[in-house]
C-alpha cells in the first residue's frame, strides 16, 4: 500500500437531461442516473447503487488482502448488500446497511478461521467505516471440495493462523 493520504478524483458531467457521465484518470467512463425510487429511469447505476456496490466491492477486496496475508485458500466470495435509505429529522440518508457475505472455502480449511478472516475484512472495509449508517454483517461459510495444491491457512511459520 502507498503511504497515506490517498486522493481520488472523479469528474461528474451532465446536461439538463440524460445520464451523468463519471470519469476518472485511466478509467472507462461510467454513467449514472436517478433510480426509479426518485422517478428516474431505473435502468442505470445511481449514486445509491454505486454507494451500496462500493461496500460489497470493498469487503471483497479487503478480504483478498486478509486471505493472502493469512495464506487462507478460498474459492469464491459473494457479497449481497442492501442499503436502507430513509428520512430522519428531515434529512434523507442511508440509515442501515446489511452485508450478507457468502464465502466458499475448500475442504480442509477450518470454517472458524475463514469466518474470522471474513470478519476482519468487514472491520477493515474503509467504505463501510466511512458511513454514518449502521452496518450489519452476516457471514456464511461453505466448505467445498479440496482443490489440487490447496492447504489449510497458515502463517509464515507454518502454524495455523487466526486472522
Amino acid at each position: 500500500m502507498h503511504e497515506l493520504p490517498h486522493y481520488y478524483t472523479v469528474a461528474a458531467n451532465a446536461g439538463e437531461r440524460g445520464h451523468v457521465e463519471l470519469t476518472a484518470p485511466r478509467l472507462p467512463a461510467l454513467y449514472s442516473d436517478s433510480p426509479a425510487e426518485f422517478d428516474g429511469p431505473g435502468d442505470c447505476w445511481s449514486p445509491e447503487t454505486l454507494l451500496t456496490g462500493a461496500i460489497g466491492d470493498c469487503v471483497i477486496l479487503t478480504f483478498r488482502a486478509v486471505a493472502r496475508a493469512s495464506r487462507l485458500p478460498w474459492t469464491s466470495l459473494r457479497c449481497e448488500v442492501t442499503g436502507t435509505l430513509d428520512r430522519i429529522d428531515r434529512v434523507t440518508r442511508f440509515t442501515d446497511v446489511q452485508v450478507r457475505a457468502y464465502l466458499t472455502v475448500p475442504a480442509g480449511v477450518d470454517p472458524a478461521i475463514a469466518q474470522r478472516a471474513l470478519e476482519k475484512a468487514e472491520r477493515g472495509c474503509l467504505i463501510a467505516n466511512s458511513l454514518n449508517a449502521a452496518v450489519h454483517f452476516v457471514p456464511e461459510i461453505t466448505v467445498g471440495p479440496r482443490g489440487e495444491g490447496e492447504s489449510r491457512a497458515e502463517d509464515g511459520d507454518g502454524a495455523l493462523t487466526h486472522a
